[in-house]
Parts: C-alpha cells; structure tokens; sequence
C-alpha cells in the first residue's frame, strides 16, 4: 500500500473484478439475469440498451469505460474493494491520481482529468444503481485541496480568425473531391461554430441515417443546420457569404453535387485513390487532423516554434475563431454555439474586446 492509505486504514477489504463483487454486486448481476432471461423479453431489452448507448455520446461512453477500468485496477492493485461506492476509496484514489502514485512511472493527472474521473465513477456506480456521494468530505475536501494546490489556467486551443480561415482554404486542392470536401468542412464549421462531431454527424436530409446528428436545410439566403445537442434539439443558420470562394453554402453544395451524395452522411471517406467516394461517415477526429493540418500549412502562427503550434489548433479553433471574429450583439454568437450561459460563450471569445476598454485612462491615468 501506498504512504497515501495510513490516513484511511478502515479501506482494506478485498477487491472485486471489474464489473463487481461481493454481496451487492452477486445480488444485483442475479437480478438482471433473472428480468433479462423472461420470455418475450429479450427484444425489448435489447432496444433498452440501444437507448441507453444513446443516452451519451460515444466518446463519452468511452472515456467513462476507461476511467472505470483504470479505478478498478488501482482497487485490485491495492486491495480496495470497488464495490460498494465507498468515499474514503475514492478519496485515495484522487489523491494517488493527483501525486502520482498510481504505480509505474510517477505520472499525476491533471485537475480536470481527476474531475472527469469522478463523474465517470458516479456515472458508472449509478448504472450499478448506487450512489456515490461526491460530497462527502473525504471526497469534497480533497478535490478541494487538489485544486487549491494543482490548478492550472485552462490550456484553450488558438482560435482561427477569418484570414487564417481563408489561408487555410488556400492550401486545399481546389480540383480534387478531398479538398472540396475539406472545403466545406472548414466552412461549415467556421461559419457554424460547430463541433466536429456535429459537423461530421450531419446527413443531407431528416431521418437518412441512424447515427445522424442532424441534417440540412438550403435556402435562398442560406443553410439551416437542425443538431441533435447535450441538451435538446437547436437550430444553426449559416448565411451565404459576401463571395463564393468563402461561402460555406456554396462549398457544401458544390461538394454534394461534384460527390454525388443525394442523402445520407454529408461528409464521407474519399476512396478510389481521391477519384470516389465512400459509404460511411467520417470520423471527428479527421476535423481536427484537418484544422491542424491546413493552420500548419497555412503559417497560423507562425511566430511559434514548430512543435508549440502543432498544439494550438484542432476542432475547437473553428468554434473559438467565430466566437472571436463576429462583431455582433453578444446573445446571437451565444445562440450560435449553442451555449447556455453567456459565461461559457466568453471563453471561447480568445481576443474578442481584449484592450478595447482601456479602464487606466478612464479612471485618468
């Protein structure tokens, strides 16, 4: 055991596997099997698992399975039971998290790793149908010190302003379907202030897919995006631009005519050695592998150093870069990205108002 555990030696019973152990664990696993083993049911629960796959994105349920396995092994490791939810556990697991001390080489977490890592152990306890109390003080009071002791000023991606959008344009080929496609995916994203996910998740109409985020709409003055948000259905109205070289409408609809992509997923793999067009839907880590790419090939910052900017840019530069760039009245950029509270809105606006109020010489210095 690690020195961390001198300070919480009732947490000594034995670990459980990954899934569960002990009393509750038996009795739960029992109960399952029994409602999931009656006649007739085996359909319905199948689609009550599909709905429960739905009910968080993918990439969520994926960090949410790793932060669970990696708990239970520093559970076994020590000789900590898993379940049930036990405070005190937790509270030495964030501390090994926070100092390092998760054996091997010594490698702490960062503070909004560990703040991820507690919602997934509530998430995962919950599906379990237990409850981990987060603010007990074994847990509260130590999450309190980490971050007293351990936070950092958040390390946000460099927005891409208009001139960097149209830098970037330029360096995609205008006469192939990979750079058309990248085209409209800049542009769209740009203009739309859109996640990756969202933007690769979009199909060209309603209902065309069962893994869509959303669809399009075109009009005469612009392009009506419909998503499928964390919290609900919401509209995005991209406008047509001042020239089609830089309008995001004209680029997604020239990219649909020249792929032939009548319904179904917008943005597709390019296959056939760039001469056709696949079936299946990008994935959003290819946004961000773009944005990179053309900000890099585009000189974007180019006042870093080499490595330092391959760092700055991915998905979220097109959504910090609108937030930055349009002068319009705060609550339609806040509409815009889709955001709750005009607090979140601001920190996605990187430069936008920065010294434009110079409060020394208003108080007359």
């Amino acid at each position: 055991m690690t020195r961390i555990a001198a300070s919480i030696a009732e947490t000594t019973t034995p670990a459980p596997d990954d899934m569960g152990g002990g009393v509750a664990g038996t009795a739960a696993a029992s109960q399952v099997s029994q409602v999931l083993s009656a006649p007739g049911l085996e359909p319905l629960s199948q689609r009550a698992r599909g709905y429960m796959d739905a009910a968080a994105s993918k990439n969520t349920r994926r960090a949410y399975a790793s932060d669970w396995r990696h708990f239970a092994a520093w559970c076994r490791a020590n000789g900590l039971a898993l379940l049930p939810p036990s405070p005190q556990v937790v509270g030495l697991y964030i501390t090994a998290c926070a100092s390092g001390d998760l054996g091997g080489a010594k490698k702490s977490n960062a503070v909004a790793t560990i703040e991820r890592r507690l919602s997934s152990l509530s998430w995962n306890y919950s599906q379990r149908g237990l409850a981990l109390e987060r603010r007990d003080r074994h847990i509260a009071t130590v999450m309190a010190g980490i971050r007293n002791t351990h936070a950092r000023p958040p390390l946000q991606k460099e927005a891409v302003l208009p001139e960097d959008i149209i830098a970037m344009l330029e360096t995609l080929d205008r006469a192939s379907l990979r750079g058309l496609r990248d085209r409209a995916m800049l542009l769209i994203g740009f203009a739309g202030a859109l996640r990756r996910s969202e933007i690769v998740g979009l199909d060209v109409g309603r209902d065309q897919s069962d893994d869509g985020r959303g669809w399009i709409e075109i009009f005469d003055k612009g392009l009506l995006v419909t998503l499928r948000g964390k919290t609900g259905w919401r509209q995005v109205e991209i406008g047509r631009g001042s020239s089609d070289a830089t309008c995001p409408v004209v680029a997604v609809e020239t990219w649909l005519h020249l792929a032939k992509i009548p319904r179904g997923p917008i943005f597709r793999r390019v296959i056939g050695a760039g001469k056709a067009v696949g079936a299946q839907r990008l994935n959003d880590q290819e946004v961000a592998k773009l944005v990179k790419r053309a900000a890099l090939a585009a000189g974007v910052r180019g006042d870093l150093p080499q490595a330092e900017r391959a760092q700055k840019f991915a998905g979220h530069s097109l959504r910090a870069g609108l937030a930055s760039s349009v002068e319009a009245d705060e609550r339609y950029v806040q509409k815009q990205l889709g955001h709750a509270s005009v607090e979140m809105t601001r920190k996605y606006q990187r430069r936008r108002d920065r010294f434009r109020v110079n409060l020394t010489k208003a108080a007359g210095l």
